[in-house]
């Protein structure tokens, strides 16, 4: 049976609209063609917790139906950012040419080290959560009790407002 995961694109290197897209399709290649999918636009935001210097970045949301186990999905996610060009070693927060993070995997709750699902930083992040409400605002993440559309309006963040870059895309 197949599981609703959010899976959250991001790229500040390169080029950044066609990274995601090409990101977008080899995770669409993972699932039924059939199968329920939903995309958020793409946003520009700026940086956070980066050097100063960095590229904006573009970031979007998506959500696909996957069957399997969270883990087998961790290494296909990061196969997607290895054959777009990222390095096997990186530091956190360093510029990127695709950044490929599973948000949630249904009611999942997983705690580790290498996983942690539902992901730690998405609810502070107005980059993960203004895509997110755009495509499942009433969804309540496992634990919690509010919706992700009370978790956006609500957020205290100093991240400036986002700028929509595509819609369709």
């Amino acid at each position: 049976m197949a599981t609703r995961v959010g899976i959250a694109l991001g790229a500040n290197l390169g080029q950044r609209l066609t990274n995601i897209r090409v990101a977008r399709d080899m995770l669409r290649g993972l699932v039924d063609p059939e199968s329920l999918y939903l995309q958020a636009p793409i946003y520009q935001s700026q940086p956070v917790d980066c050097a100063s210097d960095a590229p904006d970045f573009y970031n979007t949301v998506i959500e696909i139906d996957y069957i399997g186990e969270p883990y087998d999905l961790l290494q296909m996610t990061q196969g997607v950012e290895f054959s777009l060009g990222r390095d096997a070693v990186y530091e956190q927060n360093a510029p990127r040419v695709i950044d490929v993070d599973i948000l949630y995997f249904g009611s999942n709750v997983i705690g580790e080290d290498i996983l942690t699902i539902p992901h730690p930083r998405m609810l502070a992040r107005r980059f993960v959560l203004q895509p997110l409400n755009d495509i499942r605002p009433n969804l309540i993440l496992p634990g919690d009790i509010a919706t992700i559309s009370e978790h956006h309006r609500y957020l205290d963040s100093d991240e400036p407002p986002l700028s929509l870059v595509q819609s369709v895309w």
